[in-house]
């Protein structure tokens, strides 16, 4: 997968939904927060690059 910038648009118990800059809501992906980094919330950006999210300051 090549790298991506994402949005947490919403949080769901222990589940995260990210949007990837530029798509729409239907491309949305539903993902575990234990996979985000620490303190990732609603608004956080992403970056995602070899199966890894770091915050995009």
């Amino acid at each position: 997968m090549e790298p991506k910038d994402y949005t947490v648009i919403k949080i769901e118990g222990e589940y995260a939904y990210l949007r990837a800059d530029g798509e729409n809501e239907d491309k949305d992906i539903f993902i575990a927060l234990a996979l985000l980094p620490a303190g990732s919330d609603v608004g956080t950006r992403l970056h995602y690059e070899m199966l890894c999210y770091t915050v995009i300051e």
